[in-house]
């Protein structure tokens, strides 16, 4: 398929018919969009925009949860020419004001009352914004504030005597347009703007989407956030190929939505996954002693096959009727908790162990890992069907370039590397080099079929178990600002929150103790005595009132010693080695995680 521009995506979809483009749950009913639905609300939104004042370049920031409302906004305000700047709904005010400001948003459009409160208390800090728009309008709208219905009829008026003008428009946007601006937390704690181009997506949509297998028909559950580059582009891609989006009502309600609109595809982070392995591992470990034989048997037989199934090769004759029993048994009665229906799914967003991988591939659910980042639109590899291999994330899709430098960074050149970072170029340089290799800041290496896996992060970035990008360095700072904190390293990669390993700062720790009346004969009692320990949560509980919830640190513990660089825990300039502190404290860390916490 040929994608020059996201606009292309837009005509692509409208030329392939189906029952339903999008479905969205209200009062416990699945409601349809049909295709002329969705047409006709993209041209009189986009139409509105314009009469409103938005000019191509311009931008225009989503900030909500995935809906119909954002994938229509998105496609409307690239038909104006302009730019969509996607912000997490998830993000406090005071995050939120810094993206508007950043990128110099002139409307902004919010979901619920929830959102647009957020956006009121900040809007006189936010001189660029001319318009809100909201989805759902509350009674009463603030300064500024417009519905999305009366936007609608706006935009429909304004279309009388000019019905030609939005597709002239659409064929405008050319490859190196700047597209959407795509903001990832950074290392110094604001976050950058990845500049992504029509190009660069479209490039990256038309590398992927003759690898796998998607069908006019398909019908996709969306569940990551599409303020996620992953999401959308994966999104962009399935309408191309005559899909229908079904937007999942939320994180909490996936598994129930899974049930109800039996999809063929969809994409997914690993977490989903561990958590639908751990309550089968449940429910298994609870059930009579002759279900639980039968189960590890099947599990057995899907070890046996694995190999097979990976290298599509056909099952000996044995293997084979014992795969048909065990899928009869068990594995249907996993595959009814996905719908029933999935062919295959894509995981992204955070690294996908081979174990984890190798428990469901084996049960016969196919799932496809790639790599990739903001900055590349965001695939860079990826495992297919025919072409993969366990414990790699794929090879590179076609027209992508990857290399692994002196230092084992892996390196990536092509169309779909960004522009740079907006406002930003000195990170800019810092990413992209003269010869345009992005630097990725992880480690790994290509195999002899050019297989590519990584091994470690040059970086420090956290990347959660939902693919949430996280700073440690600002949150560490902020830490340091209490009396009682020494040096803290964040906890988090690959996990569902945040944890802090805590040298305290002693001298102050043992004042406050021995004013409490509290007596310790040596640090490790002085970190074990519950007084402390609740001195030092009252800070972090402090620190959590203004962070975004995946950055809130859920739990903590104290550290009797310093580290030092004799004990290799800190590099001569002071800095501290988190790999040597991960594998150090590895068994304290795992206890933060050992049980349930609020995620």
């Amino acid at each position: 398929m040929v994608v020059k521009t996201i606009n292309d995506v837009f005509r692509q979809t409208l030329t392939l018919r189906r029952p339903s483009i999008m479905k969205y749950k209200k009062d416990g009913q699945w409601i349809d969009i049909t295709l002329n639905d969705f047409d006709t609300r993209v041209r009189r939104l986009s139409t509105a925009l314009r009469h409103l004042g938005v000019k191509q370049g311009d931008r225009v920031a989503i900030l909500s949860e995935n809906r119909p409302e954002w994938t229509i906004s998105d496609f409307a305000i690239l038909a104006a020419g302009a730019i969509s700047v996607p912000i997490y709904p998830t993000l406090l005010p005071w995050q939120i004001e810094y993206i508007v400001n950043d990128a110099g948003c002139v409307v902004v459009m919010v979901s619920n009352a929830e959102q647009l409160a957020k956006m009121a208390s900040i809007t006189a800090h936010c001189p660029s914004v001319r318009h809100l728009v909201v989805f759902e309008p509350p009674g009463e709208l603030p300064k500024l504030t417009q519905s999305l219905a009366s936007v609608y009829e706006f935009g429909a008026e304004r279309m009388k005597g000019e019905e030609s003008r939005f597709d002239e428009l659409l064929g405008t946007a050319m490859p190196g347009d700047l597209a959407t601006l795509v903001y990832t937390s950074g290392t110094t704690g604001n976050p950058k703007g990845a500049m992504l181009t029509h190009g660069n997506i479209g490039s990256n949509i038309a590398a992927t989407i003759d690898l796998v297998d998607i069908r006019p028909g398909d019908l996709t559950l969306s569940i990551l956030p599409l303020s996620h580059i992953l999401e959308r582009t994966a999104d962009f891609a399935f309408l191309a190929a005559g899909g229908t989006i079904a937007y999942a009502e939320s994180v909490a309600k996936v598994s129930e939505n899974l049930i109800e609109i039996k999809p063929d595809i969809f994409a997914a982070v690993p977490r989903l996954f561990e958590k639908m392995q751990a309550r089968i591992m449940e429910t298994v470990a609870t059930a009579p002693p002759a279900r639980q034989k039968i189960f590890h048997w099947a599990l057995d037989v899907a070890k046996r096959r694995l190999p097979y199934v990976v290298e599509q090769r056909p099952l000996p004759p044995f293997l084979a009727l014992q795969s048909f029993i065990a899928d009869r048994l068990v594995f249907k009665k996993i595959m009814a908790k996905l719908g029933g229906r999935v062919r295959w799914v894509l995981s992204g967003g955070a690294p996908l162990s081979a174990d984890l991988a190798a428990f469901f591939i084996g049960a016969g659910l196919e799932i496809l890992e790639g790599y990739g980042l903001t900055e590349t639109s965001p695939v860079i590899s990826l495992n297919t069907i025919k072409h993969r291999r366990l414990g790699t994330v794929g090879q590179p899709v076609p027209g992508v370039e990857v290399k692994i430098a002196e230092d084992g960074e892996i390196l990536s050149r092509g169309p779909h590397i960004m522009k740079g970072y907006f406002n930003n170029p000195e990170a800019t340089a810092q990413a992209i080099d003269a010869d345009g290799w992005f630097h990725t800041g992880d480690i790994g290496l290509l195999d002899q079929d050019n297989f590519l896996k990584i091994t470690d992060r040059k970086k420090d970035l956290i990347i959660n178990a939902y693919g949430k990008n996280i700073a440690p360095q600002p949150l560490e700072g902020l830490l340091k600002t209490s009396p009682y904190v020494g040096t803290p390293v964040l906890i988090g990669d690959r996990r569902k929150y945040l944890s802090a390993l805590i040298v305290p700062n002693f001298e102050m720790l043992e004042r406050e103790a021995k004013a409490a009346g509290v007596v310790a004969s040596s640090p490790e009692e002085l970190v074990a005595n519950p007084h402390v320990i609740s001195l030092v949560q009252k800070e972090i509980d402090r620190f959590n009132q203004n962070l975004d919830r995946q950055e809130k640190i859920r739990r903590f513990v104290l550290l009797p010693r310093d580290f030092s660089i004799e004990t290799g825990e800190m590099t001569p300039s002071m800095k501290v080695k988190r790999k040597v502190v991960d594998e150090k404290y590895k068994a304290l860390i795992d206890s933060m995680y050992a049980g349930d916490v609020g995620e």
